[in-house]
């Protein structure tokens, strides 16, 4: 199968890179750095910039399915300025897809288009379950993020496309991701739960997140799907887990919440949301979790 593939240099597109070449799936790429179009071995780059509206149609020749996963972090300060950027880099990079994709017309190969998306769409519940089917107004800035992103991604349906859609949960990556700003003071004794530390955190292996990106392309599963464990818990048990993994003590009281929200503004949400997602739909399809325990999680990656 010939994909082509955003986001490539991302926490989740350079491992599913590197799954889809060792499977020997043909691979093109799309980089906003001209320099960068011969950069990866074993696949073949093209230049685009969604915010001039450029692209080089020569991507797509003979592409079977696209996987969209480009995006600015969310990992960044909430200026208005960084939260225009976060939500245009998703919207406006969906948009030239699909105009590009329906500027192809009988030359179009296309069958299927996969695109990341987040648990943000959920709101904050200390009680809620939250399944594929959940529909809500939205209200804080990630729920209008991510629902923008998915309205973008579905327009191609219009094309004649299968869309599949992953909300992605905490990725748990030996590099960045929610481990990396963790690391560093529990490794010194000096890890700690944030706020109450009840909020439920819905988190994810890396490998079995690329399984999942693999599994909807090779299956075809159509649709939205939680890319998340089956066994999301309380971030106080998160914090002590990692500190009972790097074999050091967890014994300082929680990090207030006033203290976080001073220093992270309105981006403190990333911390203090609770949100209890659920796996149950691609379990039922018979999907299966190398890592679907957080203890033996971390150990794989920081071991």
């Amino acid at each position: 199968m010939k994909v082509l593939i955003t986001g490539v240099t991302g926490l989740v597109g350079q491992p599913l890179l590197q799954a889809l070449i060792q499977k020997d799936h043909s691979v093109h790429y799309l980089t906003t750095r001209k320099g960068q179009t011969q950069a990866l071995s074993g696949a073949t780059g093209f230049y685009w910039n969604p915010e001039k509206e450029q692209i080089d149609e020569e991507c797509f020749d003979g592409v079977d399915c696209v996987i969209h996963l480009a995006g600015a972090s969310i990992s960044q300060r909430w200026t208005k300025k960084n939260k225009a950027n976060i939500l245009d880099s998703r919207v406006k990079s969906t948009q030239l897809l699909f105009q590009a994709i329906k500027n192809l017309g009988e030359k179009n190969t296309i069958k299927h288009f996969i695109s990341a998306s987040a648990i943000g769409l959920y709101p904050s519940s200390d009680r809620l379950v939250y399944t594929e089917d959940y529909i809500g107004k939205p209200n804080s800035f990630l729920e209008k993020v991510c629902l923008a992103w998915e309205k973008e991604a579905d327009a191609l349906s219009a094309l004649g496309l299968m869309v599949s859609k992953i909300r992605i949960g905490l990725v748990l990556t030996p590099k960045g991701g929610v481990l990396g700003p963790m690391k560093i003071p529990t490794s010194l004794g000096l890890g700690a739960a944030f706020g109450s530390g009840k909020q439920v955190q819905s988190w994810i292996h890396i490998d079995d997140l690329v399984h999942m990106f693999m599994t909807v392309m090779e299956k075809q599963w159509e649709g939205v799907y939680n890319g998340v464990s089956p066994n999301p818990v309380p971030q106080k048990v998160f914090a002590k887990t990692l500190a009972q993994v790097l074999r050091r003590p967890f014994f300082l009281p929680p990090v207030p919440a006033i203290l976080i929200r001073a220093i992270a503004g309105e981006m403190s949400v990333l911390v203090f949301n609770s949100q209890n997602v659920s796996a149950q739909k691609v379990m039922d399809k018979g999907f299966l979790f190398r890592y679907p325990n957080l203890k033996e999680a971390m150990k794989s990656l920081l071991n």
